[in-house]
């Protein structure tokens, strides 16, 4: 695990994931999306589209459990955005299905302290399939850190 003091500006985590068709349909009973192109289900075995949030969500997770930030007391403290966006958060560059596996890219792009006991680490996500395509980018969701975590994990 890095500690708040050990991580740079820079570090890059990577992991690959995917969202299965039960995973998606408890995500949309879960967040109440009611969306006409997630409702649409052909009764075929058919992949289907996941909800940019659902990524997204996934992504977090995902960031989470990188045994390079596993242990540590991180809670989403917000998302700035992108400033050359002009502070817009995520793209969604292609749409993503069913079981289709996606590589995450988390980079630090900011760091700094908040006071004694906590700071705040800015994570950019990157999301393309495994032929390098580029599928989704969001700038600056920001995570409180205590600086020193529990040491029973």
């Amino acid at each position: 695990m890095e500690k708040f003091s050990t991580l740079k500006i820079g570090n890059t985590f990577v992991s690959t994931t995917s969202i299965s068709k039960k995973e998606l349909e408890e995500y949309l009973r879960f967040s109440r999306i009611k969306n006409a192109m997630f409702e649409i289900d052909s009764g075929k075995n058919k992949d289907r589209v996941v909800s940019g949030r659902a990524i997204i969500s996934r992504m977090e997770g995902e960031f989470t459990r990188l045994r390079q930030i596993y242990g540590n007391y991180i809670v989403l403290y917000g998302i700035d955005g992108d400033e050359e966006w002009k502070n817009r958060q995520a793209r969604f560059l292609r749409p993503v299905y069913t079981d289709q596996v996606i590589r995450l890219k988390f980079t630090i792009s900011d760091k700094r302290d908040i006071d004694d006991e906590f700071g705040v680490i800015g994570v950019d996500f990157e999301a393309t399939f495994e032929d390098g395509e580029l599928v989704l980018i969001s700038k600056k969701n920001l995570y409180r850190i205590k600086k020193d975590p529990p040491s029973n994990l």
